[in-house]
């Protein structure tokens, strides 16, 4: 049951880590798209006429860019705190499971040791007790 527990978590945790990996590349899209849209605006200052509305019009794209990558970075911060505390909770169950095998081991020693001691005792009786009759 607690290794079903640490395999759920487990899994809850990669999908966390696939989340962040996309939101990070949807960033680096926006970031993309700023340094294309900078790129563009500087083209149209250096034409030999401006176009007004086309600059106006990249200007409020760049607004709304900023805008979308401040989100995003918002969201992967969030994204971050998630993971570090799905991490925290695999660790613990990970520790749950080491527990339990540990004292499985520990109750499988002591059921052996009890067994041998067992059937020494036993081996001892029958040798006594060949040993009187003989």
């Amino acid at each position: 049951m607690r290794e079903k527990e640490l395999e759920q978590r487990q899994m809850e945790m990669a999908k966390i880590v696939a989340a962040l990996n996309l939101q990070q590349e949807k960033l680096q899209n926006i970031l993309q798209a700023q340094d294309n849209n900078t790129l563009e605006m500087e083209a149209l200052y250096s034409a030999s006429e401006l176009d007004i509305m086309q600059i106006e019009s990249h200007r409020k794209f760049g607004i709304k860019l900023v805008t979308d990558a401040n989100n995003q970075e918002r969201i992967i911060n969030n994204t971050k705190h998630i993971l570090s505390r799905k991490q925290q909770e695999v660790k613990e169950a990970h520790q749950k499971v080491e527990v339990l095998k540990k004292l499985k081991e520990k109750q499988e020693k002591e059921f052996y040791k009890s067994f041998l001691q067992a059937e020494m005792k036993e081996i001892d009786d029958i040798t006594s007790a060949r040993f009187r009759l003989g």
